[in-house]
């Protein structure tokens, strides 16, 4: 068993598993890349770890530099615990309503909060944050939806670790949230094949899912048009919230506990596998399910867990 020097070696190099036995069609396998066994417990473990360490590369942060960042939960999370391990202070600027989970993770890696209005959503908190990080150049804003270092972690990462575990890849599905994974593994596959579909998930307009946005909602961000998005995509696809809950709950037939993104990205995988004759499609489980155990996603009536989400954030 290999030894490692620090927390911050084990980011990456996820597993990928097959859960063909959830495919709508015989002829479509489907794997999960599971981002939850990241140390911070998401995808977004590679990001923070990657936007901090180009930051000290271009010494725009050095040693005691406060960070800044909007976050409503994972890249926070990320951010916190990367922060916590290299000495930094971390100011994380979190809508009031999120569920209790995520606030209870940012204050034990020793972030401090600045709450934003819950009825703004994650919009709120970015330019709540913008507003600060102008006023305060003291602080780092390290900036998570306009920061290239967000997709290279992928192109450099989570795109080669899926190809070298699965070069027979047809399609690549992923949220759309900052849109990092989809940009940066989307562009290292098509590279590789250009044939490799890559299919976005979007929740319907003025909806929540965890962890994805809509781009009618009113915010596009800047790493999906600096890196030509709407060329990049094949196709988006709309996944509902009850949708989302219902194929996270079947995750659980092959064992997987994982978050209502990842049930968001399957349906979006069933999708892919009931438009094409035969494939191979790989989705990303950007999290495990434990910091959703609040919304009673696996135990509660659906319509209830559906109409909680609309009050309380759970990404």
């Amino acid at each position: 068993m290999t030894a490692y020097e620090s927390v911050l070696d084990l980011i990456g190099h996820t597993p990928l598993v097959e859960v063909s036995q959830l495919s709508p069609n015989p002829h479509v396998r489907i794997y999960a890349k599971l981002e939850g066994q990241n140390p911070g417990g998401s995808v977004k473990d590679r990001v923070a770890l990657a936007m901090v360490e180009e930051a000290e590369k271009e010494g725009i942060l050095r040693p005691g530099a406060t960070l800044i960042e909007p976050s409503s939960g994972n890249t926070g999370i990320g951010l916190a615990m990367v922060a916590k391990v290299k000495g930094y202070g971390l100011k994380i600027v979190l809508p009031e309503n999120v569920s209790p989970e995520r606030r209870q993770l940012l204050e034990v890696w020793g972030a401090e909060i600045i709450p934003s209005p819950g009825n703004e959503g994650s919009n709120g908190a970015v330019r709540l944050a913008r507003r600060l990080a102008a006023e305060h150049p003291e602080w780092v804003f390290l900036y998570q939806y306009a920061n290239p270092a967000n997709p290279r972690a992928h192109y450099e990462g989570t795109g080669p670790e899926i190809w070298a575990d699965c070069p027979e890849v047809t399609h690549f599905v992923s949220g759309l949230g900052t849109s990092g994974t989809l940009m940066g593994v989307g562009r290292y596959l098509k590279e590789r094949n250009p044939l490799v579909q890559v299919w976005a998930i979007e929740p319907p307009t003025g909806e929540m899912v965890d962890g994805l946005r809509n781009l009618e909602d009113g915010y596009i961000p800047p790493i999906f048009t600096d890196n030509r998005g709407e060329d990049l995509l094949d196709r988006k696809t709309i996944v509902g919230p009850a949708e989302s809950v219902r194929w996270t709950r079947r995750l659980t037939e092959v064992g997987i506990f994982a978050g209502i993104s990842t049930g968001a990205a399957l349906a979006g995988a069933a999708k892919v596998a009931m438009s094409v004759e035969s494939g191979v499609v790989v989705f990303v489980a950007p999290d495990g399910g434990w910091k959703y155990l609040s919304t009673g996603a696996w135990t509660d009536d659906l319509e209830t867990v559906v109409e909680r989400a609309r009050q309380i954030i759970y990404f």
